[in-house]
């Protein structure tokens, strides 16, 4: 049996993520705690006992997500069970610095500057409303790359997203976006619908983001991952801590290939995949990606003893 430890992305938060493993484990605690400092924030406030409006705010939920993905994570490790137990880690999108973190690449605290300053980058770099992203669902990926090059008409209109064989997410200016989901429609799709989110991430609009996230990364301390950490961009496997900052500046305006990621840790002989943090959404891609895998989600106490168990 080959584990990947897999960490959830924006969209997986609910407000109180995390109370009751930080009230379990000192460790877990920690995490918050550390957080809290980084920032100068009592973020964990607002994710135990505020409101779902602010805590979805992008520069608020991205490090509260990989906080409490790494409060599982230390959870985990109180219980013996390790980054030596995986094969490979993986996040998506900003779950990608969660995964580094666990894979040793990235301190708690960096990675909680970082992610502020990716969330306000990626809100700043489209003016609310100008921008907007869309779920096709029931189109391949060949299919919605095909709407969005159809939909674009001299404007940004790109795959975002390919989270699994019938469900991608195109991202762009606001009318190329509305286009694509009338072309999806044409072209068969299940479902084609926008999506409530702040500005639209993974595509070229995201280009002064980007910029914002290599001075952000440059004299950031990392380190080479004890496991290799499967890049979004990439979707194989990367080891070496020189090619990390790179490709989490091209992770901002590029694909989140989600897919082919799940499809090349199985490659490589993955059979179980756990989903360390809030929710359980990778879980239902990573299913229909490959349906023999084996798929647990870790993000309270109980699940955790569940998973030292296994």
């Amino acid at each position: 049996m080959s584990i990947a430890f897999v960490f959830p992305g924006q969209g997986a938060q609910t407000i109180g993520m995390g109370r009751e493993l930080a009230e379990t484990y000192p460790a877990a605690k920690a995490v918050f705690e550390e957080v809290d400092a980084a920032l100068g924030q009592n973020l964990s406030q607002i994710i135990w006992d505020g409101d779902i409006e602010t805590l979805t705010l992008t520069e608020n939920a991205q490090p509260a997500l990989m906080a409490t993905s790494m409060a599982a994570f230390r959870a985990l490790e109180a219980e013996g069970v390790g980054i030596d137990r995986a094969a490979f880690v993986a996040g998506h999108s900003l779950g990608e610095y969660a995964a580094l973190c666990a894979a040793g690449s990235l301190s708690i605290t960096d990675a909680a500057k970082l992610l502020r300053v990716r969330g306000q980058a990626m809100q700043a770099a489209v003016p609310v409303g100008e921008g907007a992203m869309a779920a096709l669902l029931g189109l391949s990926f060949e299919q919605a790359a095909k709407v969005a090059e159809d939909a674009a008409q001299g404007e940004v209109c790109q795959v975002a997203n390919e989270n699994d064989p019938a469900q991608n997410v195109v991202s762009g200016t606001k009318a190329a976006v509305e286009r694509a989901v009338d072309l999806a429609k044409q072209a068969g799709a299940k479902r084609a619908l926008i999506l409530p989110v702040s500005a639209p991430f993974h595509c070229a609009l995201m280009a002064p983001a980007a910029d914002e996230m290599a001075r952000a990364l440059d004299g950031v301390d990392i380190h080479a991952p004890k496991v290799p950490v499967v890049a979004n961009v990439l979707a194989e496997g990367v080891s070496e801590a020189s090619r990390i900052p790179s490709l989490l500046v091209e992770q901002v305006t590029g694909r989140v290939r989600w897919r082919t990621s799940v499809e090349w840790m199985v490659a490589q002989g993955v059979t179980e995949f756990w989903e360390i943090g809030a929710g359980k959404a990778l879980s239902g891609m990573i299913r229909r990606i490959h349906r023999d895998a084996t798929c647990r989600t870790i993000g309270m106490p109980a699940e955790v003893l569940a998973a030292k168990e296994s």
